[in-house]
């Protein structure tokens, strides 16, 4: 069925049924959550406190406002959206290394640029949106025919190409599997042969993973993949680790209630997940543990159901993004992935990150409600 232009949705008295809840739920809660948990971690020790936790509530606030513009935007328009914003992204990160502005000093890379009002801004964060937004509109065309197999697969090299290079250039590896892994799911879902995936899986096995090991990675972060194989052999590589495990494992059920807090380094961002456990115990990390993978469900379930392929693609390569970032965060904070800087999404802090999840937010519950109209 033909989408309805925003206007219409706006006077149409059954909007707010029309909006998914169980897409809205989980993710207000999570991010509930995450401003408790921010608040307790940052007004011990941080002199930016509480500016710094406003910025972030305004940030969440701004987020659902754009994420309601969304919701009333014609859903046909998400096509446009998307290459609009894999344009403005692409203008950011060619921006980055000849803006002045360096903060690989103090992050280990130079991913961010200083724009007025906005501050600190990261646009490897927007892209992700933009490519998966972009190669959805590039798979659909292949899927109808609109273009020959060959052609759509060279439009993809070509959308790609730029951003990851400028990305690995910063270097931001982490942004870079994130991509990746969001462009993989988008293939097996369009109907990529098993076997291409496992020749592709044997080619980064063989070729690609030793040249990343000797050519790109600095000697810090294969210390911390060599820690974590091998534990117990490197201990100022597995610090972070350690104190990360120690918060977890304060935590208890409900929280530490002793007022003895374990230092971990960036537990606003990195390791929010260790923070949550300290603060609100195993029922808070369990909590969001379970929202998330509820709410990665449901956006899996709105894909299975989209009118469109475009759609469909979408929301795969949206919510692919959405599962590496959970996955990563909490499995680097209980040692069982390696030591990277994904944060996790609407928990921790950072106002780039949280505008994007909720610009990602935005266009997956448009689509959702596509399907009740």
């Amino acid at each position: 069925m033909a989408s309805k232009s925003g206007i219409e949705r706006l006077r149409n008295t059954q909007y707010v049924r029309k909006v998914d809840y169980y897409l809205i739920v989980p993710i207000f809660l999570i991010t509930v959550i995450g401003l408790y948990v921010l608040n307790q971690v940052l007004k011990d020790g941080y002199e930016a406190y509480p500016n710094n936790l406003y910025r972030q509530i305004g940030a969440a606030v701004v987020g659902m406002a754009i994420t309601a513009f969304l919701c009333v935007m014609d859903t046909q328009i998400l096509r446009v959206f998307g290459w609009v914003i894999y344009g403005v992204s692409l203008f950011l990160l060619i921006l980055i290394p000849i803006d002045g502005y360096d903060l690989t000093w103090k992050w280990g890379a130079d991913s961010w640029l200083n724009l007025p009002v906005i501050g600190n801004f990261q646009p490897s964060e927007l892209m992700k949106i933009g490519l998966s937004m972009a190669a959805a509109d590039i798979f659909e065309r292949i899927s109808l025919k609109k273009v020959s197999l060959l052609k759509g697969f060279c439009l993809l090299a070509l959308t790609y190409a730029p951003p990851m290079l400028l990305i690995l250039s910063q270097p931001d590896f982490g942004t870079a599997m994130v991509i990746v892994f969001s462009f993989i799911c988008i293939v097996f879902v369009w109907g990529m042969k098993y076997r291409y995936f496992l020749l592709a899986a044997s080619g980064i096995i063989v070729i690609g993973i030793p040249f990343v090991w000797n050519f790109y990675l600095a000697d810090y972060q294969k210390k911390r993949i060599l820690s974590l194989v091998f534990e117990g052999t490197d201990p100022e590589a597995e610090w972070n680790l350690v104190q990360s495990k120690a918060a977890i494992a304060s935590g208890g059920l409900s929280g530490n209630h002793t007022g003895i807090l374990v230092t971990v380094p960036v537990k606003e961002s990195d390791f929010i997940y260790s923070a949550t456990s300290e603060h609100l115990g195993f029922i808070g990390t369990t909590a969001i543990l379970l929202l998330a993978f509820f709410f990665l469900c449901r956006c899996l379930f709105v894909a299975s159901r989209a009118s469109s392929p475009s759609y469909s693609y979408m929301i795969v390569g949206l919510t692919a993004s959405f599962a590496f970032h959970y996955i990563e965060n909490m499995g680097m904070a209980v040692g069982l992935l390696p030591i990277t800087g994904i944060p996790l999404p609407f928990v921790s802090y950072g106002g780039t990150a949280m505008l994007v999840n909720y610009i990602s937010f935005g266009v997956i519950l448009n689509i959702s409600m596509e399907l009740k109209n």
